[in-house]
């Protein structure tokens, strides 16, 4: 077996084993990552790794576990582990157990660069060991649902929207919110973007809260692109046109509407129908399908490959934002911090 960059990956695990999994990180994302793994029958947590003892501790008791002081203490008890530390350490906690022959699923956006990501990328050739990232809305059922009709899609409207949380407040909403909405447009367009105009802007921290891009692509699609963490609402959707059909995602429903002209004319006739979809948490199921290329050594649904793209389009978005913000010299007002 190999894997997408031509590296031999090693040998499978035996169905009936249970996948012994380690959790680097005990933070809000470390905590319900464990919570999952615990519940899987095909997993066996094996601990928590923080450097924050207490609260990995109190984690671990949560999940009937064991606090491991260091990562290279996961050498030989797994085969496997989620990433979940801050950004900044990504590269660095991922890199480290790849090297030690550990399988490993890093929480978006895969590393705070694109030379991290490309270290990650490498790490787990040399190693030939399987490297997930977390961008869990492409497991959720509402997308999983639109793939197969997707067709030569033209026009989308997203919009990622979310009340304010402390949480994540190291990165830009971009990195934060929009990347699940560019990795999938990735995915459902698969052609290079060519075009990119972007605003954002801090609004309750010193980082971009709020952030609006249209995309062009040169398959000649267009998506208009907005995510926010401090809007009075919560609302997570994907609409996009083909030919003769519109189809919206609700995310947080975890569903799908098809909607297709069967009559066109001055008086057109419409068939409205749902998508099939099986309703499951994100996470779980994201949770899942690692644990199943573990197992079969198959490649990820959400590669490294994958999760680059993803970073790299993301980085392009903030670039765009960063040349409007000079522009309009919006330094000179935006930051919370200048205002009096």
């Amino acid at each position: 077996m190999t894997s997408n960059t031509g590296e031999a990956l090693s040998p499978g695990i035996q169905p009936e084993k249970k996948i012994r999994v380690a959790v680097v990180g005990a933070g809000d994302f470390g905590r319900n990552h464990a919570r999952v793994y615990r519940e899987l029958a095909e997993a066996e947590l094996i601990g928590i790794v923080d450097s924050d003892v207490a609260r990995a501790a109190q984690i671990a008791k949560e999940f009937s576990t064991e606090v491991i002081s260091e990562i290279e203490s996961l050498a030989g008890r797994v085969e496997a582990a989620s990433v979940a530390v801050p950004t900044i350490e990504h590269a660095r906690v991922g890199c480290r157990l790849l090297a030690l022959g550990i399988d490993v699923l890093v929480e978006k956006p895969m590393a705070a660069s694109l030379a991290e990501a490309d270290d990650l990328l490498f790490a787990a050739r040399r190693a030939g060991r399987i490297l997930q990232v977390g961008h869990l809305e492409r497991f959720n059922p509402g997308i999983a649902a639109v793939m197969p009709v997707v067709n030569h899609p033209l026009y989308f409207e997203v919009h990622r929207l979310g009340v304010f949380s402390p949480r994540s407040l190291d990165i830009d909403v971009v990195y934060d919110v929009m990347i699940h909405d560019l990795d999938i447009l990735l995915a459902l367009v698969d052609a290079p973007v060519v075009d990119i105009k972007a605003i954002g802007i801090p609004v309750l921290t010193d980082k971009v809260d709020i952030a609006h891009v249209r995309l062009d692509f040169a398959s000649g699609a267009v998506a208009n692109v907005t995510a926010s963490r401090v809007s009075t609402e919560r609302v997570r959707k994907l609409r996009f046109f083909q030919q003769h059909e519109y189809i919206s995602v609700d995310f947080t429903r975890q569903d799908a509407l098809r909607v297709r002209v069967v009559e066109p004319g001055p008086q057109p006739k419409f068939d409205f129908a749902t998508l099939p979809a099986e309703k499951e948490e994100p996470l779980r199921a994201e949770l899942r399908a690692f644990l199943d290329s573990v197992r079969t050594r198959r490649i990820p649904l959400v590669d490294g490959s994958a999760g680059r793209r993803a970073l790299e389009l993301a980085d392009q978005v903030m670039a765009g934002i960063l040349e409007h913000g000079r522009r309009v010299q919006l330094g000179a007002f935006a930051t919370p911090l200048a205002n009096p």
